[in-house]
């Protein structure tokens, strides 16, 4: 049984960071693209950066030099550091890994960001 479980969401000031987590069990996890993905209230669920097996990158140009992806393959855990962090990123925070077959979802960590 696949699972992906994120953490690390939270209430943050605006300007602040967060780093979330999306540990995964079932699979090996550098073996699939990586990715994070956010849905706020209202809007469709986007892409926020994403990490290839072979370790490229790619992110929305909202958050270039702001947020980093990253992974720990012992870990078998998926990493998003995220900075500077602005009230319109309130959403919730989605991770998957991306085969070519099959694609798996976490259940998402809220991530509030309000004075």
């Amino acid at each position: 049984q696949v699972q992906l479980v994120e953490s690390g969401g939270g209430l943050v000031q605006p300007g602040g960071s967060l780093k979330l987590s999306c540990a995964a069990s079932g699979i090996i996890f550098s073996s699939y693209t990586g990715g994070w993905y956010r849905q706020g209230p209202g809007k469709q669920r986007e892409l926020v950066a994403h990490i290839t097996s072979t370790g490229s990158t790619k992110y929305a140009d909202s958050v270039k030099g702001r947020f980093t992806i990253s992974r720990d393959n012992a870990k078998n855990t998926l990493y998003l550091q995220m900075n500077s962090l602005q009230p319109e990123e309130t959403a919730v925070y989605y991770c998957n890994a991306r085969g070519r077959i099959i694609t798996y979802w976490g259940q998402g960590t809220q991530v509030t960001v309000s004075s």
